[in-house]
């Protein structure tokens, strides 16, 4: 009996790690009217007393409230001295593949084996995550889920974060292929005598020969009559064909520019930086074939010793400045740190990056290098009204308190187990009882 009560337990315990208890927004079936704030489109532009009109999931309206007279349609929400945001969008993130760390049931972010092209991260989205309904009270409404691993993980698929399961979150499926670029220089290992700095990886040469080899052999499987079926091949047809984009996680400017030279070598036609640490040593290079970089998140220190202190503030300055299409992603850290996406931007903002430029990063520029700017990224007419309204500056930590979202229009949805357990204990210390 006891035995029975202990794998009850477990279950449940494993239950109430695994599922969140969020309903997704139901859709939307009447106009609203958002009143009064002041809009950050996306692209530079700001109106400071906007008035925005979404009907059945889009934006219909978006404009000065005082140079134009217009007719509010359904619900007005008076957002009086609020500001209004574009969703802002997690580029390169394990949202929903994985829950728990430590708990290897929960954790999809990688598979077995090195060149898993056909691997799909989107079959192992869990919509249900807790850790993606943490990401909505800070502004992150979509993400790109993307697979980790081997040197080719798999491909990524974009999501909105607010569905009962991965078909309904899709917004792009199969987006893109990641390649994991080798690095050319390793660290010594010190346990078994090496120094501990940089040393050449003698290994690079023959690693990038296994890359080559496996995208010669699938080029040409792809061109021939293909009598026996090769998954691994078939995946790399977008690739080869523009349908998807390879994304090249590679830091070094060495490995940089061979990334580079090998995506044209090989005929990719849409490539992009994802990491690009030593991005702008290239940035002449990269500008000449029109690469953008997905640029590691800000709040990092520097990689190597002698390397300027604040590299990691300002890397994403230094890049735009040289005319590269640039966005912020979360660079490999825990999960749950997406959520800081808009504070990355923000400390941009605090090495001389305009305001608005620097919302880009995790908005407008970030929709562009995915592909999904015809629908989100901006608040114009047309777009999905995926937003959210803030009682202030949503770069900042401090002011950033969201009091309405919307995914399609729905009203999304900003209970999350944290805001529980905040509710719960706030009061457990205080005089008052």
């Amino acid at each position: 009996m006891k035995k029975i009560v202990y794998i009850y337990s477990l279950l449940m315990l494993c239950c109430s790690i695994t599922f969140a208890q969020q309903t997704p927004g139901a859709e939307q079936r009447n106009a609203f009217t958002i009143v009064g704030a002041t809009a950050h489109i996306g692209n530079g532009t700001v109106i400071e007393n906007s008035v925005i009109i979404v009907e059945e999931g889009k934006i219909t309206t978006c404009t000065d409230g005082t140079v134009a007279k217009i007719a509010y349609k359904g619900k007005v929400i008076d957002a009086q001295g609020k500001h209004v945001y574009p969703g802002f969008i997690g580029s390169n993130t394990n949202l929903g593949l994985v829950e728990v760390d430590m708990v290897r049931a929960s954790n999809d972010r990688d598979e077995i084996g090195d060149m898993i092209p056909h691997v799909r991260s989107l079959i192992a989205y869990n919509a249900e995550s807790k850790v993606i309904e943490s990401m909505r009270p800070n502004g992150v409404l979509i993400a790109q889920v993307s697979p980790n691993g081997g040197r080719i993980s798999g491909t990524s698929s974009i999501m909105q974060l607010d569905a009962w399961n991965w078909e309904d979150a899709a917004i792009k499926a199969d987006d893109g292929v990641h390649l994991n670029w080798p690095a050319s220089f390793r660290r010594g290992r010190w346990w078994l005598g090496e120094p501990r700095g940089l040393r050449p990886n003698n290994n690079y040469a023959s690693q990038i020969k296994e890359v080559e080899d496996f995208v010669s052999e699938s080029k040409a499987y792809l061109k021939g009559k293909r009598t026996t079926k090769n998954l691994p091949f078939e995946a790399m047809e977008g690739v080869f064909n523009g349908a998807q984009k390879l994304y090249v996680h590679v830091d070094d400017e060495k490995g940089i520019t061979d990334a580079v030279h090998f995506a044209k070598d090989y005929g990719i036609k849409y490539m992009v930086i994802v990491g690009g640490y030593q991005a702008h040593l290239v940035t002449d290079l990269l500008k000449k074939h029109n690469i953008p970089v997905l640029i590691n998140h800000t709040h990092s220190v520097p990689a190597i010793d002698d390397h300027d202190y604040d590299l990691p503030y300002k890397a994403p300055k230094l890049l735009a400045d040289a005319g590269i299409l640039v966005g912020i992603h979360n660079g490999g850290m825990a999960n749950f740190q997406t959520r800081n996406l808009p504070f990355y931007a923000g400390q941009v903002v605090g090495q001389g990056m305009d305001k608005e430029e620097a919302l880009k990063l995790i908005t407008s520029n970030t929709a562009r290098i995915l592909g999904i700017h015809k629908q989100v990224g901006t608040l114009e007419v047309g777009k999905d009204a995926t937003l959210f309204i803030s009682e202030g500056d949503a770069l900042d930590m401090r002011t950033n308190k969201l009091t309405h979202a919307f995914i399609n229009g729905r009203t999304v949805s900003l209970e999350t187990h944290q805001t529980k357990l905040w509710k719960r204990y706030s009061n457990k210390y205080s005089k008052k009882h």
